[in-house]
Formats: C-alpha cells, structure tokens, sequence
C-alpha cells in the first residue's frame, strides 16, 4: 500500500500538477501563463465564478493563484468559498495583487491563503512559491492518502467513505443526479473466523475487497471498508436499475471466487449480501438517510435468506429485488 502511494505521487509529478490563474486582466494571466507551462498544465479563468466551476470540476487544480481585485466577485470572496467547501477546501490558494497594506495581506491569510503576493512582482520568486507549495502538497496528499486508507484492504476507510458520501451528496444536490449507497455484508463470517482465525478471515476480506473494487469501472464510484466484514459503494449519477445490476455483479463475482467456508449453510463458498438504496439528493435531507435505507434493504436482504440483493429507488419510490 505505502509502495503504491509513493509510485502514484511520482506519477502526479511526471504528469504536471495544474495551476490555476485567475485575474480579470489578460496580460497579467499571459505573464504567469508563459512562465508555468513549462513546469505545469495551466488553467486560466477571469472571473470569480468560473475560477469556481474550474475548483469544483473534476479535472481541479493542484494550486491557485487569484487576484482580488476582480469584477463580480472579489478574490477574498472566492478563497472564502473555495475554503468552505469540502471539495476544494485542500487546495492551497496563493494571492497576487496589487494591494499591498498588511491589513489587506493579513486578511488574506485569514481567509486561508496559504501565501500573499503583491505586484509588480519577481518572477523568480513567484515561481520558487508555488514550487513549495506544490511540492507540500504532494508531502500533504500522501499523508491524506495514508489516513484514508484501510490497512488490511487497501481500500478507503470509513473516515474518507464519510467525507465522499457528503461531497457526492452535495455533488449530486447542485447537478440534479441519482446517488446510490450500496451496503455490503459477509454472510456467516464469524464462523468463518471463529474456526479457521483471524488471518483465515484477513484473507478472505482481502479477496472480497478485490472483488468488489474490480467489479466497479468508473473512476467516481467510491468502495470503502465500512467496518468489520461491512464494505460500502458510493455510485454517484447512476440509475437505479444500473446500481441494482452492478450490485448484483458484485454478488455473483464474489461467490464466483469459490472462497472457501466450510462453515457456511449457503454451501461450501463464501457469499454477501447486499442492499441498495438510490435517490435524488437535496438540500432538504442529509446523506444520513441514504445510508440508513441501504442499510434497511441489507437488513431485508439477510431476513431474506441472504446471498441476494435488495433495492428501494427513491426516484420512483419503488422497491425491486435483484434476480439470483
């Protein structure tokens, strides 16, 4: 796991990080522009609101530099939004402006700039900044990286499955999109564990996990670890009869694998059980509710006999049942 963290932080740095330049006078954006794209891919925005769409994109920045006087919205105005919402609040701003008394510097850090530049500017030490800034971002994101990651499965844990859950929620909320939470549980694993021990159960909940992040295509589809033998996908901008398919997937793969359990009722192999809930976020409920439907349907699903699925799709309010 640490291995791979490091090759994919080596991979950002041969690849480029992104800068961001934002400010409403062209020259000053073809300036900076010219210097970075040697070094780094270039983002160029002129106004407060697209620097935001640019942020709140899939493709962020790894580093933005923003004037404050600009039509609209002022820079201080987008550095606060930018550092009061989950998904761009990491993303390390340095100002460049002309004003240039400590009040209006020191509110700039206040406001979470991690650096405050003040024209006419050196080129030279303008770029040695945002070198060490970027180059802290890395250190910072693998750290990030190492707290969000479940030792045993290498997946997500539950911390960065939170922090997903409520930046999709939100992602979903602002464009209007299905999100789905699928809950995951081993069928009969203490037995499994109670007989064979713990590294026997290790095992299996590493193959598990294989299984179900293999199973998933999209880059945005999130598994985590939930905790024990639970796992959780998060499936933003999917329909339900699509979330209710991949579920299924997940279940046939797995019991595929012909995991040895001895001990299992089911047969001789492990299986999970699985429940599905899909809706259409808003700012009227909390992503809270999600997860306790899916964990509803998973409840349905074990009463139910397990090694199945269950799906209620709030989108139609409808409830439907995965076909063995």
């Amino acid at each position: 796991m640490i291995r791979s963290i490091f090759v994919n932080s080596a991979m950002t740095i041969q690849n480029k990080q992104t800068v961001l330049v934002v400010d409403d006078e062209p020259p000053n954006i073809k300036v900076l522009s010219q210097a970075l794209s040697p070094w780094y891919r270039v983002k160029a925005a002129t106004s407060g609101a697209d620097a935001l769409k640019i942020a709140n994109s899939e493709d962020q920045p790894d580093l933005i530099l923003l004037d404050i006087a600009m039509p609209g919205m002022s820079g201080y105005q987008v550095c606060e939004q930018l550092k009061s919402t989950l998904g761009t609040k990491d993303i390390p701003v340095i100002f460049i402006t002309g004003k240039n008394s400590n009040e209006d510097e020191a509110r700039g850090l206040e406001l979470g700039a991690v650096d405050y530049i003040t024209k006419p500017f050196s080129l030279p030490i303008v770029m040695a900044r945002i070198r060490n800034q970027l180059l802290l971002k890395i250190k910072t994101d693998m750290l990030e990286q190492l707290v969000s990651i479940d030792s045993l499965t290498e997946l997500a844990n539950r911390r960065r499955f939170d922090e997903v859950l409520e930046q999709e929620w939100r992602r979903c909320v602002r464009s209007n999109i299905p999100l789905s939470v699928i809950m995951i549980d081993v069928d009969f694993f203490k037995p499994l564990n109670d007989t064979f021990g713990h590294a026997a159960g290790d095992v299996c909940l590493k193959q598990i996990a294989q299984v179900l992040k293999g199973t998933t295509r999209r880059s945005s589809d999130t598994v985590a670890r939930y905790g024990g033998e639970e796992f959780c996908a998060i499936l933003p901008g999917i329909a339900h009869g699509d979330a209710l398919q991949l579920a299924e997937n997940m279940r046939q793969n797995v019991e595929n694998q012909q995991i040895p359990h001895p001990k299992s009722p089911l047969g001789n192999a492990v299986t999970i059980s699985l429940g599905l809930a899909t809706t259409i976020p808003d700012n009227q409920r909390s992503p809270t509710e999600l997860l306790v439907q899916a964990d509803e349907m998973l409840y349905q699903a074990k009463q139910a006999g397990r090694n199945q699925v269950k799906g209620l799709n709030q989108v139609t309010a409808s409830e439907s049942n995965g076909q063995r």
